[in-house]
Order: C-alpha cells, then structure tokens, then sequence
C-alpha cells in the first residue's frame, strides 16, 4: 500500500503473528467466527487485519490509512485479469480478477479445516518494473509431498513504485531552478 510502515519487519511480523503457525491461524479463525463484522465463507481480503489486531498495536501509525489504502489495492487488482487457478487441489476454480484470485486464496485459508497458515510480505515495485505504478499479487501454495493440498499460502503484496521523499524534494526543486532559469 503506497505507505511505507507497510513495508516494515515490525508490520510483517505483527501480522504474520496472526496467520503463522497453524496453532495462531486457528487462533485469529476463532476471532473471527465470534466476530459479528465478519463472514468467513464471504471474507475479503483488507477486512480482517483491523479485527485481529487493534489499531493501537500497528507499528507507526499505519492502521490510520489502513481502509483508504486496501481500497486502492482493491481497485488496481479489480482491473488485472486473471487465468491463474485457485490452487492444485481447485484447479477448476479460476477467478477472474487478480482481487477475486486474492479473496479466493484468503477464504481458503481461513475457511478450510484445518485452516491455512499464511505468510504475507509487502514490498515495493522498482522504479523499472512493468506495471510499477500499480499493485501487484503474488500468491504462492506450498504442499507437502505430492499432496494436492496446500499447507501454506505465501502472499506477497507488491506496491506501487514511489520515489523517496528527499528525491520528490530535488526534483521539485530542480524544477523549479530550471522554471526560474
């Protein structure tokens, strides 16, 4: 999500705290079921970070832009299609939107019995990157052996590409001395 905190170890590991391992999966499953703000069987994902962990626990402030930014990714994953299947064991199951592909994986996890463990990352396109201003989703299964049954969701959420603050600054700046030149 466009907002650095997201990027952080300390994001990433206070949210993988609540997918991994299974004994914390089954944990923030629970949580959600006495929810009365959740669904499991319609569960999207960006709508249960907030319920899992309270807002005064997320590292720098950045539960405040929590909604705003999971609406945008929403809406860049909206716009890609998708020809990926669910997983091994629903190869029949093909969403059609890379959004759609993101909610499928995530009710997977939370929905089968046992439930899934999840590892999720958050990391930012390079400047150089083919679609480097949009979001991107990575979603990686693991199984053990030849099973068809995933053990493990490796969810990657790549950000779009924003340049550093001190060269947003120089580059204004430089603007500006060659509008005044």
């Amino acid at each position: 999500m466009g907002s650095r905190p997201y990027t952080t170890a300390a994001f990433r590991n206070l949210m993988n705290s609540n997918y991994y391992p299974l004994a914390n999966m089954k944990k923030s499953v629970a949580k959600l079921k006495a929810s009365p703000h959740i669904d499991l069987p319609t569960l999207e994902y960006g709508q249960y970070q907030l319920l899992l962990t309270p807002a005064s626990k997320w590292p720098q402030g950045s539960a405040k832009h929590w909604h705003k930014e999971k609406g945008r990714v929403r809406v860049d994953l909206e716009a890609q299609p998708n020809t990926t299947p669910l997983s091994k064991d629903q190869p029949d199951v093909v969403p059609l939107t890379r959004c759609a592909l993101l909610d499928a994986s995530v009710r997977k996890c939370f929905n089968s019995e046992p439930p899934i463990p999840m590892k999720t990352h958050i990391t930012t396109h390079e400047e150089t990157d083919p679609g480097a201003d949009t979001h991107e989703i990575r979603l990686e299964w693991e199984y053990e052996g030849d099973s068809k049954t995933p053990t493990l969701l490796y969810l990657t959420m790549v950000c779009p590409y924003k340049p550093a603050r001190d060269a947003q600054v120089k580059s204004v700046e430089a603007g500006e001395a060659l509008s005044l030149g």
